[in-house]
């Protein structure tokens, strides 16, 4: 046994050396073909170009489509001028594109409308408090520019009902908006835990506010955003509680149609001028002074002082000054309408700067 297993390897390390030998002998009159290597001709970048720019400049306006009436988000005041937080970033846009806060449409829109209203070119953008999920980049046929609320959905109850938690919502009567994520979260969060639930389906938000409102169901489930501003609205708020529980990941953003790239980048580099300027302490106040005065180059190139990133996409050198100095920058317009200085009153949380104290989730992408 042991002699044999000597044996196997000795003879076929013979028949391998009389192949090589037999090779290098009567191979002589043909030669060996290189290996052939695959040679990529360089291309420049394809031109940035944008339709959807070109026809808000030949209108001179932008179309952007806002929620129907979400307090802090986007609103009409006495006055029938819409206020809030989407609201101000679809002026940021419009400052930025076409240098003219005012020359925006606002187009509101209900859920089921929004995605229609987009793909068919009735709005340019969608800032709608939308949440970015894969089904409706892969089904809806859009895509989101990026985000710029981190939200989750809760559930806001009466303090009568003295809840501790929405585990012991067990047969109660949940008040929903048909075709959203949270008709669908909601149904997730009771089925992950066995509990019965009975959903109070309503066609829009105003409608499950109140349905809520007159105790046709015991609780109402919506993004905390949402729920916070459904509080405010509320007869007597101080009697309505939002429960610990936060259910999904909402992350809202502005969204657009699909196949234009290039509207795209400028739609998602708007919103992440406003990040930056935060960042950078670039401010609605102080954007022309610090075009005249910083040495910072991350602050010139913002501010368009120096590059030529603005041209690059077809819009103005200032293109970021202009927005910024419209409705200031992120942290000013977070504060203004859904922060501290406004009746909602909500944390930054999630929403605070990635370099702030407690950090948050807010980064702004290089602008180089």
């Amino acid at each position: 046994m042991r002699t044999e297993v000597v044996r196997r390897p000795l003879a076929a390390a013979g028949i391998l050396a009389l192949a090589l030998m037999a090779t290098a002998c009567g191979g002589g009159d043909r030669e060996v073909e290189p290996e052939k290597t695959a040679v990529v001709a360089a291309t420049e970048a394809p031109e940035f170009a944008s339709p959807i720019l070109q026809a808000i400049k030949r209108r001179g306006r932008l179309n952007c489509g806002v929620h129907q009436g979400l307090v802090g988000f986007a609103y009409t005041d006495n006055r029938g001028e819409w206020r809030g937080f989407d609201a101000d970033f679809c002026r940021a846009l419009a400052a930025a594109v076409l240098g003219d806060p005012n020359a925006v449409r606002f187009v509101p829109l209900s859920s089921s409308q929004r995605f229609d209203a987009l793909r068919g070119g009735r709005v340019d953008v969608l800032w709608r408090a939308t949440s970015w999920t894969m089904a409706r980049e892969v089904v809806e046929g859009v895509r989101f520019a990026g985000i710029n609320y981190y939200d989750g959905q809760g559930f806001l109850v009466r303090r009568s009902l003295d809840l501790a938690s929405a585990a012991e919502l067990n047969g109660a009567r949940v008040c929903v908006q048909r075709e959203t994520t949270s008709e669908l979260n909601v149904a997730d969060f009771f089925r992950a835990r066995g509990i019965e639930y009975r959903p109070v389906v309503a066609a829009n938000e105003e409608a499950a506010r109140t349905a809520y409102a007159r105790e046709d169901c015991d609780a109402l489930s919506a993004d905390i955003s949402a729920l916070a501003a459904a509080r405010t609205l509320m007869s007597n708020p101080e009697q309505h509680a939002i429960l610990p529980e936060v259910i999904s990941k909402e992350p809202l953003g502005p969204a657009v149609q699909r196949g234009d790239e290039a509207w795209t980048s400028i739609v998602r580099w708007t919103l992440n001028a406003l990040i930056m300027a935060e960042e950078l302490g670039v401010t609605a106040e102080n954007a022309a002074r610090l075009a005249e005065d910083s040495r910072d180059p991350q602050v010139r190139r913002l501010l368009g002082v120096e590059g030529d990133l603005g041209p690059s996409m077809g819009l103005s050198k200032d293109w970021a000054r202009n927005a910024v100095e419209a409705t200031g920058n992120y942290g000013e317009i977070f504060n203004r309408n859904i922060g501290p200085d406004s009746s909602l009153d909500l944390a930054r949380g999630l929403n605070a700067q990635w370099n702030a104290r407690p950090g948050g989730l807010i980064y702004a992408l290089p602008i180089r």
